[in-house]
């Protein structure tokens, strides 16, 4: 191994270590602090952008908001152009013969066609095709459906 040689003045020299060049056993936690508050903000920020969902445009009714269930409801949304999503983004498009099946299906994982389905129409689309849509849903066994619409003036 190495050795060490003292260096001049004799004393206190040698191997000790002074004061100043003691290493530190505290954690400094201000800058873990900070990236925290800064990824808080972000996600806040963010967090609203991310909940949008297939772009309908609702139309306004009077009424009473529903008690929101205990989990996820099954949403079924119909476009101005007259496209059937069944979910909230805008990948889960369906057809119309398809959307019967595909419920089902998600039921029997869920735990059956008790739960209640939520139809979101946009308010240019013709009402046939809402209709229809609700007709399918119905045809696979499903009676609790609601329409969504904003809280606002109208009717």
């Amino acid at each position: 191994m190495g050795m060490s040689i003292k260096s001049g003045g004799g004393g206190r020299g040698g191997r000790r270590r002074s004061k100043r060049h003691a290493p530190m056993s505290e954690i400094n936690v201000t800058p873990f602090v900070d990236v925290m508050l800064v990824l808080l903000i972000i996600f806040m920020v963010a967090a609203p952008m991310m909940t949008g969902g297939v772009p309908v445009d609702l139309p306004q009714a009077k009424g009473t908001q529903l008690e929101s269930p205990k989990k996820e409801p099954m949403v079924v949304s119909v476009t101005r152009e007259g496209k059937v999503y069944l979910g909230q983004q805008e990948t889960d498009v369906i057809t119309l013969e398809a959307i019967g099946a595909k419920l089902q299906a998600i039921a029997k994982e869920r735990g059956g066609t008790d739960e209640p389905i939520f139809v979101r129409g946009d308010k240019a689309v013709e009402y046939q095709h809402v209709a229809r849509v609700m007709a399918r849903i119905k045809e696979a066994g499903f009676r609790k459906l609601s329409l969504v619409t904003e809280l606002g003036q109208g009717g």
